[in-house]
């Protein structure tokens, strides 16, 4: 990286989009195989997720009519009965099973990438088999986050829900009682995407400092002080650009049969293309945000001891003692 710390607490919205293009473009032969090797496949099973989640769906849906138009207490009416269960159970595991396969390659390549940009910013000598090796120990840590955060999304949905329904028990059915949900609906969006951006700082923290888990979350919430506004734009404009993404797969793969087999492959092709710049922009993104808000913050971080840091997810890791990543602040 080129520029002095001190200089990332001037970077905007702009200025973070071309520093990560920067820092890709500058290290493309490791990034090059850190998403062939990890993003590539979370690529692949993001999208085919999309098609057999709408084929398994569209079966469910098929089944559910036929039985709707057999008459109760027939031969062919208790075999759909059968048939629909066990379309539905087959759902169901596919989605766990998507989801808990997306879980594992998403952390694994947010270690990857950060460990990567840490590497490059303390200048250390970095090979792609040095960051697989630690990638297993950083993913560890990530995953301890993960069920912190988790847990907390359920307790505030949870909440959210509930105070949902009070409101729908307790007010009027008239325009005073649909503003006051619609209120309470946008106050729960905007809760919402906030905690979104302390998980994804709070992942960049687990792989950087010594804190996981807690730690990190509440580190990662002192640290977007002073920046949330940047942090939600990039929220929104990344998201908008998986939307856009998933649509058009959506709507020229999955529903594009009159388009032709050729079409389709072709538009396969390049939301495959498009979703793996948009996950590794992404997590290159997330990581230059937290050097830009520890520099917001005047929290001065020493490359020696960032390097000893992640030097020690080589052996066995060992929290820091003393001086540590943590960062001391520095006078400007």
């Amino acid at each position: 990286m080129d520029r002095e710390q001190e200089e990332l607490q001037f970077l905007g919205l702009v200025g973070i989009f071309k520093e990560s293009y920067k820092i890709i473009i500058s290290w493309r032969k490791i990034f090059t195989q850190i998403t062939l090797t990890l993003i590539l496949p979370l690529t692949i099973i993001f999208l085919a997720h999309l098609d057999i989640s709408n084929s398994l769906f569209r079966d469910i849906k098929h089944t559910e009519f036929e039985k709707e138009v057999t008459r109760p207490g027939t031969k062919r009416y208790n075999n759909l009965s059968d048939t629909l269960s066990s379309e539905w159970i087959t759902f169901w595991l596919f989605k766990i099973a998507y989801f808990t396969i997306l879980l594992i390659l998403s952390l694994l390549s947010t270690a990857a990438v950060v460990y990567t940009i840490a590497s490059v910013y303390t200048g250390r000598e970095l090979t792609f088999q040095k960051v697989m090796s630690v990638v297993p120990k950083v993913w560890k840590r990530l995953m301890v986050t993960f069920l912190c955060m988790f847990a907390a999304f359920f307790v505030y949905n949870f909440l959210a829900a509930f105070i949902a329904v009070t409101c729908m028990l307790l007010l009027p059915y008239n325009a005073f009682g649909a503003v006051v949900l619609y209120l309470v609906l946008i106050i729960y969006l905007m809760g919402f995407v906030y905690m979104t951006v302390i998980w994804q700082l709070a992942s960049v923290v687990s792989v950087l400092e010594s804190s996981y888990g807690i730690k990190a979350m509440t580190k990662s919430k002192d640290l977007i002080k002073g920046n949330r506004v940047v942090a939600i734009a990039i929220f929104f404009l990344l998201n908008l650009s998986l939307i856009l993404i998933q649509f058009l797969f959506d709507a020229f793969v999955v529903h594009g049969s009159s388009l032709g087999a050729w079409k389709r492959v072709g538009f396969g092709v390049l939301c495959s293309v498009l979703l793996l710049a948009f996950f590794l922009f992404g997590l290159v993104i997330q990581t230059i945000l937290y050097l830009v808000c520890k520099s917001y913050h005047h929290e001065n971080i020493d490359k020696g001891d960032l390097s000893n840091h992640l030097e020690s997810y080589l052996g066995e890791y060992e929290p820091l003692n003393g001086k540590d990543v943590q960062l001391e602040p520095y006078h400007v």
